[in-house]
């Protein structure tokens, strides 16, 4: 149902459930007066503030309303007493890593979700609805639950990208790959994007995992516990992942120090050998007539062979040195795919939903990460 206004155009769908049946609604006018109802709200590009008076028969609280449609947020969570508001970000179908902001209203006999474009968490599991009924049989806490699972484990996935790919990335450090450092920027800017999400949502769920709310079951507070270590995880990841790439630096300027000593290393010995010869040159080049062999038609030979003998003896030491070595036909690793977002394109089985995430693309510099298949996980 499209809703069109002066303050623009929304995308509303809504599903009435009643014992774990869903059944799509053509319009929303008020409750019904058995089951409860989810009603998702997509704000077009074009909508612009709170949409046809749709929500007056909710109660929802109107500030908070106008919020969700007009200002972006933090995740986070508000308890009204009869109804509770959770903000929640998760990530784009996108080429750069991006997330949006899903608003939930939950109360009694409603879940109301907000957000701007679409949510394939949200499309995802209004899909499977149609063919494990039991999905929304949990009320609208549980509900939401699963979507904050589905949600946060898309940010996950961009962890176990980056852990798939790392190996790879540290071989082009060890040889010092020139593209590298564009590389490394590029990935420290979308872990950054997804960690000033990560660690506010965390504090969120914890929240919603221990709220005392009577519109939360215990089985929805499970869920959320749930969600919160998933979230963790992701977050601990983030750590470990800029602390990687820091590795990562390092390695790379070693190895840059050391192909530079190489250069340093092979100009000195060719040094090393022309110096004498350039001696020889030099002496035997003077403007004197009684220079040794200066007349002789074999001098040339015996100043030639002198310049061989010497040329021999000075590369004899350099090799006894160690100074040189038979060069090495390995080559690193190959390059790192076609980036952290291609990675989180695989599907994501979400643990408490028994859904699937789709693909995911996420931003990254030319080369990052290869595909990285998380395992799937059925409902308990």
């Amino acid at each position: 149902m499209r809703l069109t206004g002066h303050t623009g155009t929304v995308e509303i769908n809504a599903l009435h459930i009643v014992d774990g049946r869903s059944e799509q609604l053509a319009r929303v006018d008020d409750l019904p007066e058995a089951g409860w109802m989810w009603i998702d709200v997509e704000l077009l590009p074009d909508s612009g503030g709170t949409p046809h008076g749709l929500f007056e028969a909710l109660r929802l609280d109107p500030l908070a309303v106008h919020d969700s449609f007009n200002e972006l947020n933090l995740p986070k969570f508000d308890d009204f007493g009869d109804h509770v508001l959770l903000i929640l970000h998760g990530l784009r179908d996108d080429d750069r890593v991006s997330t949006y902001q899903l608003d939930c209203f939950i109360s009694e006999r409603a879940l109301v979700t907000v957000h701007r474009r679409e949510s394939r968490a949200i499309e995802a599991l209004w899909a499977a609805a149609a063919s494990h009924p039991h999905l929304l049989a949990g009320g609208p806490g549980e509900v939401t639950a699963r979507l904050a699972d589905g949600l946060t484990r898309r940010l996950l996935a961009v962890v176990d990208a980056f852990d798939v790919g790392i190996d790879d990335l540290i071989a082009r450090a060890l040889v010092a790959d020139r593209r590298l450092l564009n590389d490394v920027a590029a990935i420290r800017a979308d872990i950054a994007a997804v960690r000033r999400i990560v660690y506010p949502q965390r504090e969120t769920l914890d929240l919603m995992r221990t709220t005392e709310s009577t519109l939360l079951s215990d089985q929805a507070r499970r869920r959320f516990s749930d969600v919160f270590d998933v979230a963790s995880r992701t977050a601990y990841g983030l750590d470990a992942s800029r602390s990687a790439l820091a590795e990562t630096l390092d390695a790379y300027r070693g190895a840059e120090a050391r192909a530079a000593t190489e250069v340093s290393r092979v100009l000195t010995i060719y040094a090393a050998v022309l110096l004498p010869l350039s001696l020889i040159v030099g002496f035997f080049g003077m403007n004197h007539e009684n220079l040794p062999t200066i007349g002789r038609r074999w001098g040339w030979l015996v100043v030639t062979g002198m310049m061989v003998v010497l040329t021999a003896m000075s590369i004899g030491v350099f090799v006894a040195q160690g100074w040189i070595t038979r060069p090495s036909g390995r080559r690193a690793g190959a390059t790192l795919g076609q980036g952290l977002a291609e990675a989180a394109r695989a599907p994501a089985q979400v643990a408490g939903a028994v859904f699937e995430i789709s693909t995911l693309p996420v931003k990254t510099a030319r080369t990052l990460l290869s595909r990285s298949p998380t395992d799937d996980r059925p409902d308990d």
